[in-house]
């Protein structure tokens, strides 16, 4: 029984750094956007921000769909997590959505069509909406899909 909590914590403890990591990423994504906000900044620091955002965005969704989404779906597949699947299947689209639009941006500003402050303004301000409802669908799957399983996981005492 010991043996078989281990051998679980080994499997999934991983998980959870991976999550914790992602989160920091998170927290970092958010204050890179709320730089962008600067009243005071000149323009080469609005864009130094811009071009820091756009790298932060692109690691955190990427880490998303290539790192944390994986391992929340196999940890799920393991439990034999049937629920924790379908929402994941009725979730995972509006991510990818929103995935869509951040890279759209993300690619204007790297094709250097970012110069118009009022267009820039307003897809920030969309963008910015949309991550706050990425972020909660992503808590949902992390609470569904991993905290679940943690107490399966943890060891008896």
């Amino acid at each position: 029984m010991l043996e078989s909590c281990q051998n679980a914590q080994e499997r999934w403890g991983g998980v959870h750094l991976l999550i914790d990591r992602w989160l920091q990423e998170r927290h970092e994504l958010v204050r890179s956007f709320d730089a962008l906000h600067d009243e005071g900044a000149t323009p080469a620091t609005n864009e130094q921000a811009r071009q820091h955002f756009c790298e932060v965005l692109v690691d955190y969704v990427s880490a998303g769909h290539f790192e944390v989404y994986e391992q929340l779906t196999n940890e799920a597949k393991a439990f034999g997590d049937e629920r924790g699947l379908e929402l994941a299947k009725q979730i995972y689209p509006r991510i990818e959505a929103i995935t869509e639009v951040a890279l759209a941006f993300n690619d204007r500003c790297d094709k250097g069509d970012c110069s118009d402050a009022v267009a820039v303004a307003a897809e920030l301000k969309r963008l910015g909406q949309l991550l706050h409802e990425r972020f909660e669908l992503e808590d949902c799957l992390i609470e569904v899909l991993h905290n679940a399983h943690q107490q399966q996981t943890a060891p008896a005492v």
